[in-house]
């Protein structure tokens, strides 16, 4: 007889929901496991485009909802959000009773998720670690998240070498690939009729998807963005696409500068609070470029084989594909990156570029992991010392 393991999925945010898809399905389908579906962050916020929706259209049953009161996003408003995160989770475990929390990346949520499932002893699979992006405080988020992982399923074999120098044993960390990847592999992308449809308008020549966050270790976590605008407001003959931003810190500087530009360029511009993995994922496919400081412009566009222009510090450590410009958050560095769009070695260059992060099947490898491993005892951790396995 198979026992049935109950396992927690947290997931805080629509790019992370979009990432886990896959993961998701495959973990349903299977008679392993009971899969317990907890939402937070802006999947229950109105301005975010309430995405918990979105996750029950799917067909997943959401078991708890741990609601952040999002309202404030400075740095203090986030560090209250955190606290009611650790008290909203400390109550959903208890109700739920999971022999496994299943985490992907390094928002500040999934801090205050693992935190409370540290307390709890319940032990934690988490995917996408290893990770360096030198300009956001998730940076620290990450690495702090895997020190409280039991189980680490990294995108590229330089991060797993990365969580084992952390101190994780090698014999419980695996490099599967990206799930983005996955995702790309798995969807039916919509044709172009279908993404005018939805977008609301007719995509031109040269199309660009915009998603910018805030850099939150920067003095002004915008900056890069007014330089930005300022350059598409000279090329004029681009149709710009903008995505919602983030919660995180003075995300709604940005939402209001986003939105006054697309109100002042009207006729080519556009702005979709949350279009959700698979109208998002399928926009790009049309896209000249991906613009911003989204890691979807370094996951997920070299596997579509669509150029990104990186702009600023925020992605800073991360592997890069050879489709990937980065720039500084300045007009010339900016400019100078949309005139190499116009390449025609770099256009040739993106056509035949190799994700540095790996083909599909992420979901299978992480899948095979997590049947094998035994969770019905509290696992305990000891400290891998790299120097003493080299002697």
């Amino acid at each position: 007889m198979t026992i049935r393991k109950n396992i927690c999925v947290v997931t805080g945010s629509r790019a992370e929901y979009g990432l886990l898809f896959p993961l998701l399905q495959v973990m349903q389908a299977t008679k392993h496991f009971e899969i317990r579906l907890v939402v937070t962050g802006t999947h229950l916020s109105k301005k975010h485009g309430l995405t918990v929706e979105s996750i029950r259209s799917d067909g997943f049953i959401v078991a708890g909802e741990v609601d952040l009161l999002l309202e404030d996003d400075s740095t203090t408003g986030i560090c209250k959000a955190m606290g009611v995160g650790l008290i909203g989770f400390a109550n959903a475990y208890k109700e739920l009773k999971p022999n496994l929390l299943v985490l992907l990346g390094d928002r500040y949520e999934l801090l205050s998720a693992a935190a409370a499932a540290l307390i709890s002893k319940i032990p934690i699979a988490h995917i996408h670690g290893g990770e360096v992006t030198e300009g956001a405080y998730d940076d620290g988020i990450r690495h702090s998240i895997t020190k409280m992982s039991y189980l680490h399923f990294t995108s590229t074999e330089r991060y797993r070498l990365r969580v084992v120098q952390m101190g994780e044993h090698p014999d419980r960390t695996f490099n599967v690939g990206a799930l983005g990847v996955d995702n790309i592999s798995r969807l039916r992308i919509l044709s172009e009729d279908e993404v005018e449809r939805f977008l609301g308008c007719s995509l031109a020549k040269k199309n660009i998807l915009v998603t910018f966050h805030p850099e939150t270790l920067a003095e002004n976590e915008e900056e890069g963005l007014p330089q930005l605008l300022e350059v598409l407001s000279t090329r004029r003959d681009i149709r710009v696409i903008f995505t919602g931003v983030n919660a995180d810190t003075r995300a709604h500087k940005i939402d209001h500068l986003i939105r006054e530009f697309v109100s002042n360029n009207g006729e080519r511009t556009s702005f979709h609070s949350s279009l959700g993995y698979k109208k998002y994922l399928s926009t790009m496919r049309y896209m000249s470029a991906v613009v911003g400081n989204s890691s979807s412009g370094l996951i997920e566009a070299p596997s579509m084989n669509v150029a990104t222009i990186n702009i600023g510090q925020r992605q800073k450590g991360r592997v890069r594909a050879d489709s990937v410009l980065d720039c500084e958050a300045n007009v010339p560095s900016i400019s100078a990156a949309f005139d190499k769009l116009e390449d025609p070695n770099f256009i040739a260059k993106v056509k035949q570029t190799v994700n540095p992060h790996g083909k599909s099947g992420a979901s299978s490898r992480i899948l095979k992991e997590l049947i094998r491993t035994q969770l019905d005892w509290q696992p305990k951790k000891t400290f891998y010392d790299l120097s003493k396995s080299l002697n």
